[in-house]
């Protein structure tokens, strides 16, 4: 029995993502995210039990890829299609793009559960990321969009160019999916504190953040603070060499 314990927790995950595409598509963000969130929560526990059990397999590893993608790569996806088709209904509030531009203008999002999908395949195969990550992890990605929609829908809703700045952001997070941009993982193979500073020093910043801006707007001003500081982390690699 303990060797299916990860493969149900990891189809909690690919569930909590199914849950989260049915609130997204109702044009209801916020259960969304927290279905993204919960999925997260899943998507974190199921290796590690495999790993405590000792009952790791290939078709854990294949079904954990399959419910990220729903998770992780559909889900936000659809959070920001349902968005864009919510500010296309509203064309005085837009750029002069053109009616049919508009009217196709959503489904750019899906391009974020493309390159997801990619993003999982090429972790799969690639035997560099066992401590660490190359390119942004899909659960990082579908947190900061969830949080963006859901945190400054305001601002994106009252905005003019609030569509080009989502497009750009899109354009921006499929390739960092994607980039061979190294990024430190949050996940503690152990407790020495040498080995984990980074971690831990980012992990109570991430803690704070969520106390101060609360569970919803916290999230994409993390998952930023992620990207630059894997980013300068490379940058004073690279100087220091």
């Amino acid at each position: 029995m303990k060797k299916h314990i990860p493969n149900i927790i990891t189809c909690c995950n690919l569930l909590s993502g199914c849950i989260a595409i049915y609130w997204a598509f109702s044009g209801i963000a916020k259960f969304a995210l927290l279905w993204i969130i919960i999925g997260a929560v899943f998507d974190f526990f199921d290796g590690m039990t495999a790993r405590l059990l000792g009952v790791s397999s290939p078709i854990g590893k294949e079904l954990d890829s399959l419910a990220d993608v729903v998770t992780f790569g559909v889900a936000p996806a659809t959070i920001v299609f349902s968005e864009l088709c919510a500010i296309v209904r509203h064309p005085a509030s837009l750029p002069p793009l053109g009616e049919a531009v508009l009217h196709y203008l959503p489904f750019v999002a899906f391009l974020i559960a493309a390159f997801s999908a990619l993003r999982l395949a090429k972790f799969n195969i690639d035997t560099r990321q066992a401590t660490s990550f190359i390119g942004m992890p899909t659960p990082a990605n579908a947190l900061f969009w969830g949080s963006f929609i859901v945190g400054q829908n305001a601002w994106i809703e009252n905005n003019r160019y609030a569509p080009i700045v989502i497009i750009l952001l899109i354009v921006a997070t499929c390739w960092l999916l994607v980039c061979e941009l190294p990024m430190f993982s949050l996940k503690f193979k152990h407790l020495r504190l040498k080995d984990n500073h980074i971690k831990l020093y980012f992990t109570i910043f991430s803690a704070l953040m969520l106390i101060i801006f609360g569970w919803i707007n916290a999230w994409w001003l993390i998952i930023g603070a992620y990207v630059i500081v894997s980013a300068g982390i490379q940058v004073i690699g690279r100087l220091v060499d």
